[in-house]
């Protein structure tokens, strides 16, 4: 980023994600943020009013780039929009932010007040979006009874059965992800080859959808970009 205010919020939340990971929410301060980061208190006040609006941008700029890993997956390949390929490339992609792992666990501990941030409810209406698309183009079964809870309950199953138990610690992730999209493949897509013509309207409608999540990620990381330094 060529802005030198922008270079210098995403080093606050550079060094705010460091001490979230180390300290939890609560127990970090702003003092300790701008230390971390090698600037004044009142510097971070420039960019975010309080605490709880720094993290917030900080979980943004999580999603926000994690996001984009998924779009230039798809636009690479439209393929990467069924369901099996996609989960099991988010699974992995999440298991590489650790951020985002710890967001998606539901970390109360980590997180404090920030548990119910906004843009969970964003990501949620985004796969009720998706898996609705994927009805309407024939790339879901349709007789799995409560597909939403069962489709979201074996995806969130792979993110925390770790976490319950350590009893399968040893395997790699990428063995994980494998055994996730399997599972997908066979009990929610139907059997056969998908119509190419139905993954490509899929592919643009979810690719427009996404483009938009991360235009209003970005727009709400620097809502307030500063234009002075108090110094």
């Amino acid at each position: 980023m060529s802005h030198p205010n922008r270079e210098r919020g995403d080093r606050i939340l550079d060094a705010a994600g460091e001490l979230l990971l180390r300290m939890g929410y609560r127990k970090v301060a702003v003092d300790d943020i701008a230390r971390a980061a090698g600037i004044g208190k009142g510097t971070v006040y420039l960019h975010w009013r309080t605490k709880e609006l720094l993290f917030q941008a900080l979980m943004m700029r999580e999603s926000a780039d994690l996001t984009e890993v998924i779009l230039d997956g798809i636009k690479a390949d439209p393929a990467m929009i069924l369901p099996h390929r996609m989960i099991s490339s988010s699974f992995l992609a999440t298991h590489r932010r650790p951020l985002v792992m710890a967001m998606m666990r539901g970390n109360a501990e980590l997180f404090g007040s920030l548990g119910d941030l906004a843009l969970r409810k964003q990501q949620q209406a985004l796969s009720g979006h998706f898996e609705d698309a994927m009805r309407r183009h024939g790339l879901v079964r349709t007789d799995v009874p409560n597909l939403d809870y069962a489709l979201n309950a074996t995806s969130i199953g792979f993110y925390l059965t770790d976490v319950v138990s350590a009893k399968f610690e040893s395997i790699p992730i990428e063995e994980r992800a494998d055994a996730l999209a399997y599972t997908i493949r066979v009990a929610f897509e139907p059997p056969g080859e998908p119509d190419p013509a139905a993954v490509a309207k899929v592919a643009a409608e979810l690719t427009a959808a996404l483009e938009e999540l991360v235009s209003g990620y970005r727009q709400g990381i620097y809502a307030h970009d500063p234009t002075e330094d108090p110094g």
